[in-house]
């Protein structure tokens, strides 16, 4: 697998040493190094990009300020002197944080971890319920919990805990009652897991539990304080079963 790269920093010695590290790796191609932040914003909203390597502290558009914009076409490695942007910039979910002055081991450790995202993508995580023996008669149980697979473990989650779900690049959040578990997933899948009518994908970027809506205003769906907003792909099918349970 090859990561096509790009690398954003206004300073030009900055670049050099991105350049540079990015030579030494063979599953990294650089397609852009720039001063300009709008450039590479271009270049991401494009969709050919895998990587980006992404300086904070930028005069026309901050690092931050990029990755809210840019959304979930790539990934991000933050690289900066600032540590105080550490927090801000995983609730963002990027991929690394590399502090200034780089070191190659550390950048290498980084890269690598961004292909393992970029490999495991498509893996799947939930574990379906078996189906069922019994009479042809007999009604097949109601799977009410899935499985997947967290950093560290395999967590069972109670489906009629979830709020909602929102599809990253290289993986899910599942937004629950109680908590936000992140897992490697992608969203066709879980959309396929998901029992049908319980849950609904409105969005590229989310799925829902029906039973969670709180309230919908035009094109945007409240649950527990959230903002959803409805995909023009998906807006057809969601609310022909919300007109379904009107009453």
């Amino acid at each position: 697998m090859i990561l096509k790269c790009i690398a954003v920093d206004d300073e030009p010695l900055a670049l050099d040493i991105i350049a540079d590290y990015v030579a030494k790796v063979p599953f990294l191609e650089l397609v852009k190094r720039t001063e300009n932040a709008i450039e590479a914003m271009q270049l991401v909203q494009e969709g050919n990009i895998d990587l980006v390597f992404l300086d904070i502290q930028m005069p026309e558009l901050t690092g931050i300020q990029f990755l809210k914009i840019a959304g979930n076409k790539a990934s991000y490695i933050l690289t900066t002197a600032y540590s105080q942007y550490a927090l801000e910039s995983y609730d963002l979910n990027v991929s690394d944080y590399l502090l200034k002055p780089i070191a190659f081991d550390r950048f290498y450790k980084a890269v690598e971890k961004v292909r393992n995202q970029h490999q495991k993508q498509e893996a799947a995580v939930a574990v379906p319920t078996p189906e069922p023996i019994s009479a042809p008669t007999s009604a097949a149980p109601i799977q009410d919990f899935i499985f997947v697979k967290t950093e560290h473990k395999i967590q069972k989650i109670e489906l009629d805990d979830i709020l909602y779900i929102e599809g990253l690049k290289d993986y899910i959040s599942i937004f629950t009652k109680n908590e936000r578990v992140i897992t490697l997933q992608n969203m066709k899948k879980m959309e396929e897991t998901l029992p049908k009518g319980d849950f609904i994908r409105v969005h590229k970027s989310y799925i829902i539990a029906v039973d969670k809506i709180e309230s919908i205003e035009r094109s945007r769906i409240a649950i527990a304080g959230k903002t959803i907003p409805v995909g023009d792909t998906y807006r057809d099918a969601f609310f022909k079963l919300i007109d379904a349970k009107n009453v």
